[in-house]
């Protein structure tokens, strides 16, 4: 794209102020470190943040171009257009920007498979077409606005995703999108719960439609293949079900392998090898390095606008790490070599990254473009690894960004550290959306805290703690100092409570800037002659108080001493919170007792706050008492258990974010009367089939798992455990399971019906708290992310 503001006035219906610049990109999230010097920054108000309160810091950073919904103070040589609303003008940009572009434009929908497809049409196309793909999953109203101006306008072929929840949002899709070719991958539930029905989610998808010469869908989905037919008679409709069946195992991946072959079909390339094809990795996977390295894996494909967001999620987990990145060929961009390579050249010095390796003969080519960041470079994979040393990455943050030919798997196993089998995958994108889930609940002004304790429940401390501390939550909570202290030497720089916090402690927390709960008089005495050693001021503490949790805290009658005691302190500490816990919110049996809690609550947080000569934050709802409990919201909630996903197993609206994946080690046969396992605690009552799994107690997996009490899911399916779980593996009945291989993977737990960490708590009578936390340390923990 390239607008100069008055023209970007002129067609959202702004008003410009200031200097006409020239923008030839758009940027909406202040956090990104990768733009160029001609971006327009869209300043958006959402529920929680406000974007424009970052326009200063913008303009440090070199932009002078934005698109505002409030008069704003602006440097000079600074322009800005101002609008009702910056998302609805973002995507009237879009629209007008669509009927600039030369290709072929197709949009994708459906509940599932549209990245998938997306992808294996890119990679299906004829290397000399010159093609632009939406950056991953960026379906939404924002993010089809974003990926239509992302296009350099004279691609061959422009493959957008839509993505929508809920009625009326596929119209505006529609609008921007105005597809020449509508593609529709399949239908679900996913995102059904703001549907009436399927019919009803159909007809809304179908919208994208509207307009396109060429309709591609799948036989196989009676709706859509319904609602196909009732489109005018001038679509040419494409059922990719008579197409020829791929090899594929599983019935979603065969439909979608025919609805890339029906595509390439209407355009009139090659029919798609699909033994050729690499694998979609649909996300980010963030792992353990060599040498203390933090590895992120994007090499699935390579493209100008993926690279700028890898390099910014890249700066967002690198927590200090000096930043590697290691990057192929970009291929089927459409520009010459030395514009393509000026420009990622570009985004690598404004990334901050440190150290450029470039892999393959075009990149190579273009290293004197290079000049500016520590680079090097080599002709092939096999090439960079025979010369690789592992010294050269320790303490490192590395992005590796690849295409599809440029065979980043070697790398990628080369730099992962090896680990066990079995690892606890963390979906990062599930956590964000449990916290705006629990957000929309809330008044914008409402805080948030975020138990972040025991490793964020088993998920783990630093990469977590990231996420939510780039997501603005006011608080991360602790149980003790020394998981505080890990969070600050990971880079983690904002508000952190310890819950459990003792004195033995306290000069620790003072040293790195912990906030202590406080829970009783010599704690408070305690703490505050360890301030006083420092010669700090105005030092935050959190008043625990006892409203019938009877944990810690103060009670009722200490109120009235404890105003005094804390007014005695003098400058030394200052109350930021005050706050309770509910003991049983998630129970409607005890309502009752809740209601009192937090009448107790207001009461007794009233008279501190009465007694006090500063304002403090109240808060005592976590996150069943803020679905359930309005009265509890107070000033602050705070998120534990349910921003992960668990504990509301009636709650559609939550995205579990923890799958404890393994794959099976070995395949026997046994015969009917044979033991499994420690004392052969389990005979075998028929001829069967016995598969072997690195998991066992030593990794978290209960004991009372064993001998048919708990089933893990292989090929989709309840494979029983047999026999005693031993403390590094244990055995699984796969008898009834076709084609059952060493190397398949093997679900312990899930967001699966029947396979939920609640349902694995309901087996052992406990509760998913224990569930999660229980897995072992020395399971790694691979981080996922769109």
């Amino acid at each position: 794209m390239k607008y100069r503001l008055s023209e970007i006035a002129d067609i959202c219906g702004g008003r410009l102020c200031g200097a006409d610049i020239e923008v030839d990109e758009v940027e909406t999230d202040s956090r990104n470190c990768a733009f160029g010097k001609n971006t327009l920054f869209v300043a958006i108000r959402g529920a929680n943040h406000d974007s424009h309160d970052f326009i200063p810091q913008m303009i440090t950073r070199g932009v002078r171009a934005f698109v505002v919904e409030r008069e704003t103070a602006l440097d000079s040589g600074c322009g800005a257009v101002v609008v009702g609303n910056s998302i609805a003008a973002l995507q009237r940009l879009a629209e007008h920007y669509r009927g600039m572009l030369h290709g072929t434009v197709v949009g994708i929908t459906g509940s599932n498979g549209k990245t998938v497809v997306k992808e294996w049409i890119a990679q299906s196309v004829p290397s000399d077409v010159k093609l632009f793909r939406s950056p991953r999953s960026y379906n939404s109203q924002l993010g089809v606005a974003l990926s239509l101006l992302m296009a350099e306008g004279d691609e061959d072929l422009v493959l957008v995703e839509a993505g929508i929840s809920q009625c009326g949002e596929m119209e505006r899709l529609q609008r921007m999108i105005r597809p020449d070719i509508a593609i529709f991958t399949s239908i679900g539930d996913a995102h059904q719960e703001n549907f009436g029905s399927l019919r009803q989610k159909v007809e809304e998808k179908m919208l994208l439609a509207r307009g396109a010469r060429t309709f591609i869908y799948h036989g196989g989905y009676a709706d859509v293949a319904r609602a196909a037919g009732m489109l005018p008679a001038g679509v040419e409709k494409i059922d990719a079900a008579d197409m020829p069946v791929p090899d594929f195992t599983d019935v979603a991946s065969v439909r979608n392998g025919q609805i890339v072959e029906a595509f390439c079909k209407a355009m009139g390339y090659p029919q798609p090898d699909f033994g050729e094809l690499q694998p979609v990795a649909m996300r980010l996977e963030v792992k353990e390095g060599i040498n203390n390295s933090l590895l992120v894996n994007d090499a699935y494909n390579s493209d100008i606008n993926s690279l700028a967001i890898a390099l910014d999620y890249l700066h967002g987990v690198a927590a200090g790490r000096a930043a590697t990145l290691v990057l192929s060929d970009i291929s089927q961009s459409g520009m010459a070599d030395c514009e393509l390579y000026a420009r990622v050249a570009e985004l690598v010095v404004e990334s901050g990254v440190g150290r450029l390796i470039g892999i393959g003969e075009k990149i190579s080519a273009q290293r004197a473009l290079f000049a500016d960041v520590e680079s090097e470079f080599y002709t092939s994979a096999d090439e960079f690894l025979h010369r690789m040393g592992r010294d050269d990455f320790a303490d490192r943050a590395i992005l590796l960004k690849g295409s599809r030919a440029s065979r980043f798997e070697k790398i990628a196993h080369a730099l992962e550290r090896k680990v066990h089998t079995t690892v606890l995958e963390v979906d990062l994108d599930a956590m964000v959306h449990n916290l705006n889930y629990f957000r929309s609940r809330l008044s914008p002004e409402t805080k948030l805290t975020a138990m972040v304790k025991a490793s964020s429940y088993g998920a783990g401390d630093a990469e977590v703690a990231q996420v939510l501390q780039h997501h603005g939550v006011n608080y991360l909570a602790v149980a003790f100092a020394d998981e505080g202290i890990i969070l600050r030497e990971k880079g983690i720089a904002m508000p952190v409570v310890v819950l459990n916090a003792d004195a033995g402690s306290f000069d620790r927390m003072v040293e790195n800037r912990l906030e202590p709960e406080i829970y009783s008089f010599s704690s408070l005495q305690a703490f505050a002659e360890a301030v006083g050693r420092y010669g700090e001021r105005h030092y935050p503490i959190h008043i625990k108080l006892d409203t019938g949790m009877h944990r810690l805290g103060f009670v009722g009658d200490e109120i009235d001493e404890l105003v005094g005691r804390l007014n005695e302190c003098g400058e030394r500490v200052r109350v930021a919170t005050a706050f309770a816990h509910l003991s049983c919110a998630d129970d409607p049996a005890q309502d009752d007792f809740t209601r009192l809690q937090i009448e107790r609550f207001a009461s007794m947080s009233g008279r501190l706050a009465d007694g006090l000569p500063y304002p403090i934050i109240r808060h005592t709802a976590n996150s069943a008492a803020i679905e359930r409990f309005p009265e509890a919201k107070f000033d602050m909630c705070r998120l534990g258990l349910g921003l992960y996903g668990f504990g509301f197993e009636h709650n559609d609206g939550l995205r579990p974010v923890s799958t404890l994946r393994t794959r099976i080690v070995q395949v026997r046969y046994r015969a009917a009367g044979e033991g499994i396992g420690y004392g052969r605690a389990q005979r075998l009552t028929r001829d069967s089939v016995i598969a072997t799994v690195p998991i066992g107690y030593a990794d978290g997996l209960d004991r009372h798992l064993g001998c048919g009490s708990w089933s893990m899911l292989v090929k989709g399916r309840p494979a029983p455990v047999v026999g005693r779980i031993c403390m590094d593996s244990c055995m699984l009945d796969v008898t009834d399971i076709d084609g059952v291989a060493e190397g398949d993977e093997v679900l312990v737990f899930s967001p699966q019906a029947g396979n939920t960490p609640e349902d694995m708590a309901a087996v052992l009578g406990t509760i998913p708290y224990e569930i999660l936390t229980s897995v072992s340390s020395r399971v790694k923990r691979i981080y996922t992310k769109e």
